[in-house]
């Protein structure tokens, strides 16, 4: 590594390389679940990873992540703030939220972060569903620009897409109560969203299950760094998984052991 380079920019760059590598779409809109302490060490941290992941999209790439808060905002503390309600899904998602440009979408529970040129589009809606990932979530509308979804080190369980999948089926272990939430928008004002929310009481969900449906074009990996990252297409996730689960509603989860 030459002197002028320092450890942060030289792992940025191997970030970057290895993403491409693995199929992640310079130019194209990425979905990102993470997790931190699959890489091993990574010198700057989140920041570094952050970054590596916009120099592998590249300056027309959208980046998103989700900024799910439903440990933080549930019937208990109905209340959601969009510039302060921290995020309950790991480090790199929570210091995305935290960078200066970084827009999120308003929803009490399911949140999602994004920069870049079509960032704009893929969160404005998403506070007119009353559903956590409906219609006009950026879960939803992904598919709609040929979006992937990238799983970096953490398997393909915490699919958040999938439950936008779920809500057009209705599986009957998918929807809890409707709940009136308190929200207060970047502007200040504060309006009310009624949202149902997500159960799975009894449940486990099993979204690894994609990996037995989709084609080697359709789900790709590679490693970064000490993480094994998988990269799927967003259409044919749908398409494949929307099949599986009108035939069976209840694919993509099993009976908690708690729930025998």
């Amino acid at each position: 590594m030459s002197a002028s380079v320092s450890p942060e920019q030289e792992t940025r760059c191997r970030i970057a390389e290895a993403l491409r590598a693995a199929g992640l779409r310079a130019g194209g809109c990425a979905l990102v679940h993470s997790s931190l302490s699959s890489l091993g060490y990574v010198p700057g941290g989140a920041t570094t990873v952050i970054e590596g992941l916009l120099d592998a999209l590249g300056p027309e790439g959208t980046l998103l992540m989700p900024a799910l808060s439903y440990e933080h905002v549930h019937a208990h503390q109905p209340f959601f703030d969009v510039l302060r309600t921290p995020s309950n899904v790991g480090v790199i998602p929570e210091t995305f939220r935290l960078r200066p440009g970084v827009l999120r979408s308003v929803n009490p529970t399911h949140s999602v972060c994004g920069i870049g040129p079509r960032a704009c589009d893929l969160l404005t809606h998403h506070q007119k569903d009353e559903t956590p990932c409906g219609l006009h979530s950026p879960f939803h509308l992904l598919r709609q620009v040929e979006g992937q979804i990238v799983f970096l080190g953490c398997g393909l369980r915490p699919n958040t897409s999938m439950h936008s999948v779920e809500e057009l089926v209705e599986p009957p272990y998918l929807f809890g109560a409707l709940i009136a939430y308190r929200v207060r928008l970047v502007s200040g004002e504060e309006i009310t969203l009624r949202c149902r929310r997500h159960n799975f009481a009894g449940y486990t969900q099993r979204y690894d299950r994609l990996a037995g449906l989709l084609k080697a074009r359709e789900l790709r990996t590679g490693r970064v760094l000490r993480a094994i990252a998988h990269v799927i297409e967003c259409a044919p996730m749908w398409e494949r998984a929307l099949s599986a689960l009108r035939r069976d509603p209840f694919f993509f989860v099993e009976r908690s052991e708690a729930h025998p």
